[in-house]
């Protein structure tokens, strides 16, 4: 297996999965030790003199995908506001970048998958998983006409991010699906706006996009089509995660209630008010109305992607950690312990304050 970036430098390096997966625990580790304030932000939700909190959140791409659009439908329709709180929001490349900005203290709050946010746990990083954002898988493996199994991509390039992040995890576990591995194709580092055009061009061979992403990229190539749809086959995967230094919520306790709340108003916003949310969502996407329209149905409907009450589902979390180890995407030898990773108070107190909706 090799990493071959489609910007950025043509240089090829062999990659072992393993080992980058350690090094990314490794690298939030060091960025910990770094933090001589553990991430600490402002005060609680209105800072305890009627003023405003400022947090600042870090999202794992490049250009908003649909799944963090939540973020922008809160500030918008003036959730945010209304819960004390002024959100700056950056994209960086992954998860994995946002886990060690998070670590750093470079942000109050990150959206991630949950892959690099218990492996940087497991390394040492005092974490804590206390909202989700899009919890169910909503990817689709897609690839050309000329690829008709798994087994097709044997020595093909396909589009990741990087190891570890959410990406390369779903194309592991595609791979596995047929008895293969990462050594037996070529990763391509690809941005996350270079996914569709990477897939038209034949730069890459496969890509995970999400809904809007493979709406739009069978739009620009009729040949593209969905090999696996990742939903269908793991339907218990926990995915996408709001999560911040443990003594942030600590200390602020009245913030996190009050992004969990705003996060929570906006999802059921965007099940029941359709019209309001695409306009939305196409702006900080940056895709085509009548494309986010079609994939509002697939988000919406048809997975039900975003959780409308606490999300935080012990179950699902806990076989996502059985499949991490299953995929090796788990740091060797890491010992996780979810009850001191995953804290529901925040969530589970704005539920409360908001009332407990009928669940999907």
């Amino acid at each position: 297996m090799s990493t071959t970036p489609i910007t950025g430098g043509p240089t090829r390096r062999t990659v072992l999965a393993r080992c980058a997966v350690a090094a990314t625990a490794a690298l939030a580790l060091g960025a910990l030790a770094a933090c001589s304030d553990g991430g600490g932000g402002g005060g609680g939700g209105d800072g305890g003199d009627g003023g405003t909190t400022e947090i600042r959140l870090a999202l794992p791409t490049g250009v908003t995908s649909f799944v963090n659009s939540d973020i922008a439908v809160a500030r918008e329709l003036g959730y945010f506001e209304e819960a004390g709180l002024s959100v700056e929001t950056s994209n960086l490349r992954s998860g994995t970048s946002v886990t060690n900005g998070v670590v750093g203290g470079d942000f109050e709050v990150g959206g991630a998958s949950i892959e690099p946010v218990i492996n940087a746990f497991a390394g040492g990083a005092e974490l804590a998983i206390f909202a989700s954002y899009a919890d169910r898988l909503e990817v689709e493996m897609v690839v050309p006409e000329e690829i008709q199994s798994v087994e097709d991509l044997a020595g093909q390039d396909l589009g990741i991010q990087e190891i570890g992040a959410f990406r390369e995890v779903m194309t592991r576990m595609v791979l596995e699906s047929a008895g293969m591995t990462p050594d037996d194709v070529n990763y391509v580092s690809t941005s996350t706006d270079a996914y569709v055009s990477g897939l038209v061009q034949r730069q890459i061979t496969s890509a995970i996009l999400h809904p809007e992403q493979a709406i739009q990229a069978r739009q620009l190539d009729p040949a593209l089509h969905s090999i696996v749809n990742l939903y269908e086959v793991e339907p218990d995967y926990y995915y996408g995660t709001y999560f911040t230094n443990a003594s942030w919520i600590e200390e602020n306790p009245e913030a996190a209630q009050g992004f969990a709340e705003a996060i929570t108003r906006a999802h059921r916003t965007m099940y029941e008010d359709r019209e309001t949310v695409v306009p939305i969502i196409a702006e900080t996407t940056g895709i085509e109305e009548s494309i986010i329209d079609e994939a509002w149905t697939v988000h919406m409907e048809e997975v039900q992607s975003f959780p409308r009450n606490v999300g935080l589902a012990e179950d699902r979390i806990q076989y996502t950690l059985e499949r991490m180890e299953e995929l090796e995407t788990l740091a060797p030898g890491a010992e996780v312990d979810l009850s001191q990773l995953v804290n529901r108070e925040p969530i589970e107190a704005a539920v409360e304050e908001l009332g407990e909706v009928e669940e999907r």
